[in-house]
């Protein structure tokens, strides 16, 4: 059986043959290569408090932004 080509997936495809194939390494390492392409994270350093959020407003756009549901036609 010949295995897929990892390269040419796209992430959302990756990720669900990953989760279905957990012990196959040439995929995961792939997908976490696309991740760490993708760098779509913010990067900050640890919060000591909660109110530590407010210095990062794009951490919390980026927060609101993913929260809101994708189908605004419910």
């Amino acid at each position: 059986m010949s295995k897929p080509n990892f390269k040419a997936m796209s992430l959302k495809e990756l990720h669900a043959y990953v989760i279905t194939h957990r012990e196959d390494d040439e995929a995961f390492y792939t997908y976490a290569d696309k991740l760490h392409a993708e760098a779509t994270w913010i990067e900050m350093p640890a919060l000591e408090s909660a109110e530590d959020l407010e210095n990062y407003p794009e951490f919390i756009k980026q927060m609101s932004k993913s929260s809101e549901p994708r189908d605004k036609a419910v």
